[in-house]
Formats: C-alpha cells, structure tokens, sequence
C-alpha cells in the first residue's frame, strides 16, 4: 500500500514546554492508523502540528511525497486533508445547513451527492438541518463535525477523541459512521475509547511523554496485555 502521510521526528513546543520530543509514524493509503496513549501523551498536539495549528520546530510531515510543515493551516486543508478537533469545531450560532454551507468549498455535482450520502449516513443532521448547532446534542455535534471535514471529499481525515463525553448509544453511531468513511478515505484516529480504537483500526502507534514508542498491527494490540497495561493503563 502506499504511504499516503508520513511523519518523521516531530518535536513541538507550546510556549515554553516542549510537547512532542520525537513523533514518528506512517499512514498507508485505504487504513485507519489510531495514535493510542495516556491523557497529556502528546495526540492531540501531533494532529494540531500536522495542520499547522501548533507549528513544529523540527521534523517533517510529508504528505503525497511533499513536506507540508511550514505551509498555513488553510494551504494543508487545501491539498486535502480533514480535521475534526477534539472540541468539535463547530459554528454553534449557525443552523446545521449554515455550517455545511460554511465547510463546502464548491457546490458542484460531485460535493452535493456527497452531501446527500452524508444525510444519509447522519439522518440526525437531516432532521435538524434548520436547528442551530449549539442546540444539537453532543453525539450530533460530533456527526456534525466529522460530516463537515468529510463533505470536500478530503483524501485524509484527522479525527480527535471522537467518543469524547458520548453516551455509548452515540459511540456506537459514530463508530459505524466512521467504519462507512473508512471505504472511501483514509484516517488519522486519536481515541481513548480502546473498544472503538480497536475495531476501527488497522494500525497503531502509542505515543508516550511526546515521543512515539510502540507501533504494529491492532490486531496484536488486542492480545497483549502486558504493552496495554504499561502504556495505556488498561487493566
């Protein structure tokens, strides 16, 4: 498979502390490749630097080839990359339609029949579609959130703790929203949920004070205890 995003020796401060001390990871094209690790790890910093939010200092982050550190975050969502923030991101003055308007970057053809594949995949946004966004539920918000970075039909989608503060109804929502996108794009997941990491995941990668320490198949993941215990604190 090819390697769609590459990062290699990401190191990041935020102000005076030095977060990511030596990211490294691959993503293949077609795969859904989780960032694992404790609270404070540096996960979500990683997908904040890949999109040029906390710039890095050293390191690159090579996408289709070309390094893209550097670039302003509106230039890396121009080459077609997602981004779905761990707050969610939405506009939550404007209706469900606004902020699908807001996030659409042309109303051709192609972007309104991905549109309706969205409604389809999230009737809750259907039938809330004239309601503001503040008003919707946290599980909508989240549909809300994903369905925007994914209507440019963006060909990398980073999704931040996406099971954050649901009900397990709604996990269970997201997860199979998430399981339909993962057919036509490649994703980037941060989750602390390890039910929902592992049965969306191809691969993974732990992340540890900044520095990346363990990647490989999650399906091993599953069965070692020993790796789950010490860096994820899973009984």
């Amino acid at each position: 498979m090819d390697t769609l995003l590459k990062v290699e020796n990401l190191q990041t401060y935020i102000g005076q502390y030095h977060i990511l001390q030596g990211i490294s990871f691959e993503v293949k094209k077609g795969d859904v490749t989780v960032l694992l690790g404790r609270n404070g790890a540096g996960k979500t910093t990683t997908l904040r630097s890949i999109m040029g939010l906390n710039p890095p200092s050293q390191g690159k982050v090579c996408y289709k080839g070309s390094e893209i550190q550097g670039l302003s975050t509106y230039k890396i969502a121009n080459l077609g990359i997602g981004y779905v923030p761990e707050d969610q991101g939405i506009f939550k003055d404007l209706t469900v339609e606004e902020n699908m308007k807001v996030a659409m970057k042309k109303q051709d053809t192609e972007t309104l029949e991905r549109l309706e594949w969205i409604l389809q995949l999230f009737p809750d946004l259907k039938k809330f579609w004239k309601k503001p966004g503040g008003l919707l539920s946290g599980g909508q918000k989240q549909m809300l959130s994903i369905a925007r970075a994914y209507l440019n039909n963006n060909q990398l989608l980073l999704i931040d703790e996406p099971s954050k503060g649901l009900a397990p109804i709604m996990v269970e929502k997201v997860m199979e929203s998430i399981l339909e996108m993962k057919k036509q794009t490649t994703i980037v997941l941060v989750e602390q949920n390890f039910m929902m990491a592992s049965t969306l995941g191809n691969r993974f990668f732990i992340i540890d004070d900044g520095r990346t320490v363990y990647s490989g198949g999650m399906s091993a993941l599953k069965e070692d205890e020993q790796l789950k215990r010490k860096y994820l604190g899973i009984a």
